[in-house]
């Protein structure tokens, strides 16, 4: 049965010819009386007809496919791969040929949306970047000018007013650093120095670390229980030292008074250790979840309670959790708390 699915140039020439030979020999058979005259009529037409339409849909409909398809791939082929296109791949069909473009059209929309979507996200990260240097050279600037304008003489206001202008200067130096780190991150120049040490050891040690912190907001640090046994993992011990810092920073910033925060750590597959950071402080909106590891993005609970904090921690984490070829991931729910974990390679010999 004759299907028009996927038909090719040459079928079309084939069945158009058969069309318009049948019925003209059967017309010269009614009027010569003869079938020989019919028989010939027949083929005549047949023939002509097939090679005459092949001719006109190649010559004015495939080359005009050609072009698209250049255009479409952008492509330059040599005379080789010209004649190899021509006489030894199978021409496609009108369906595949729209299929093709379908399926372009398809990815430059695609294309299109990611433009936007990266032409949306340049101008809030102009935007943040701006607001995160106004804030410290504002307050810099109304600190050197009183002080220019005579309450340098005052040794009272002007060693409080030098103070707070180093704490703003030591935020803008964390702010460029932590910039810094995220571009080399960000272009694949970050080298790890992978060994095997015990991720419980770690975790000891940052929560030691944060420990004035933590008892300031009256936050206990602790172990899930059932994971305290030591797991080995393979992976840069001083970058991971930095994600758990972020990570157990923001748990006692963005925690509750009298709160808690957990560390779990599980075998997963034989071949990755998960570590999770869990909470139960202000936890994270539905909307911002998709958002919390872009550069300076901060949710307006959190940026009303850290204003000094540069919004790049979590970002930083990120590249260096996919730096080690592992994943980060988050679960939160407002006014419950917030889990973060990553993997980590398990021990290698």
């Amino acid at each position: 049965m004759f299907s028009t699915k996927n038909i090719s140039p040459k079928q079309i020439a084939g069945f158009t010819a058969l069309v318009l030979a049948i019925p003209e020999s059967i017309l010269v058979y009614i009027v010569e009386k003869t079938w020989w005259w019919a028989a010939a009529s027949f083929f005549i037409l047949f023939v002509g007809g097939y090679f005459l339409i092949y001719f006109m849909l190649e010559r004015f409909i495939y080359r005009k496919i050609k072009l698209i398809y250049k255009f479409i791939y952008k492509t330059k082929a040599t005379k080789r791969e010209e004649t190899y296109y021509k006489y030894v791949l199978p021409q496609k069909s009108i369906d595949e040929v729209r299929e093709d473009v379908e399926a372009w059209a398809a990815k430059n929309e695609e294309e299109l949306e990611l433009l936007r979507s990266n032409e949306q996200f340049r101008k809030e990260f102009l935007q943040n970047l701006s607001h995160e240097f106004k804030t410290p050279v504002f307050a810099i600037q109304g600190y050197v000018d009183t002080l220019l304008s005579g309450a340098l003489k005052n040794p009272e206001v002007n060693k409080k007013f030098l103070e707070n202008t180093a704490k703003n200067v030591d935020r803008l130096t964390h702010l460029l650093t932590d910039l810094d780190e995220i571009s080399k991150l960000e272009r694949g120049e970050l080298v790890l120095y992978k060994q095997n040490f015990v991720i419980q050891d770690l975790v000891k040690d940052v929560y030691e670390s944060l420990s004035v912190k933590a008892d300031k907001h009256q936050i206990s640090c602790s172990f899930k229980k059932g994971c305290e046994s030591p797991l080995t993992v393979f992976a840069d011990k001083e970058k991971i030292r930095q994600v758990l810092i972020n990570l157990v920073g923001n748990s006692i910033k963005y925690g509750r008074k009298n709160g808690s925060i957990t560390a779990s750590m599980y075998k997963t597959d034989g071949r990755h250790i998960l570590i999770e950071i869990s909470d139960d402080g202000i936890g994270i909106s539905e909307k911002s979840l998709p958002r919390i590891f872009e550069r300076f993005y901060r949710t307006n609970e959190g940026r009303s309670i850290d204003v000094k904090g540069s919004g790049l921690g979590l970002a930083i984490c990120k590249h260096i959790i996919e730096a080690h070829g592992q994943t980060i991931h988050v679960r939160s729910t407002e006014g419950i708390g917030t889990s973060i974990g990553f993997t980590l390679d398990a021990k290698r010999d």
